[in-house]
């Protein structure tokens, strides 16, 4: 399996194959890296700008003139919606500074010949810890871990009982004294 620079497991043979269209192609198969970022690779630009655009990876028919790898410029990152390897969706808690069930994990590193595109997929917080400290592979058919369970389930708990009405004099007890209504 891949290595990061400090040698843990990156938990894929090939980044390409968890990695979904490319960040920078619009829903009509045009590249908009060229189109915003024209001074960062002028030549670049030039080519897409002759092409009207069009990213030569995304074609209409799926038959691209490249594949993703191919692209100086593909860029996959994640939603940060579910776990790649188990499923375990996040659940956010508002106004709260919980640490996040799911994190965003590498698959490429900058700087590697092969891999040099950014590449990321989101991993729970414990299949992130299976992939970068053991044999675990972010392909695996896994179940959530069940702490990972149990975290889920208590965030859900609390979103429903924020489904619950009350007024805000129930909520901080601020109902009316009998100071307020002894004068009427």
């Amino acid at each position: 399996m891949k290595k990061t620079p400090s040698g843990t497991s990156v938990g894929v043979e090939d980044p390409y194959e968890h990695a979904g269209h490319c960040d920078h192609v619009t829903g009509d198969g045009k590249c908009r890296y060229a189109f915003d970022f024209p001074e960062h690779d002028p030549e670049f630009a030039a080519e897409r700008r002759a092409e009207e655009f069009a990213c030569p990876a995304a074609a209409a028919d799926g038959d691209g003139e490249w594949e993703w790898a191919d692209c100086p410029h593909y860029r996959s990152t994640t939603d940060g919606e579910e776990c790649a390897r188990c499923g375990l969706e996040e659940r956010r808690v508002a106004h709260e500074d919980e640490r996040p069930l799911l994190e965003e994990h590498h698959l490429s590193y900058r700087g590697e010949a092969e891999t040099g595109h950014e590449i990321t997929v989101s991993l729970c917080r414990w299949c992130h810890a299976k992939v970068h400290d053991s044999w675990a592979s972010v392909g695996d058919d896994a179940n959530p871990d069940p702490e990972a369970i149990a975290a889920a389930e208590g965030r859900r708990s609390a979103e429903q009982s924020e489904f619950g009405f009350e007024t805000a004099a129930e909520r901080f007890d601020t109902g009316p004294t009998t100071e307020d209504t002894d004068g009427e």
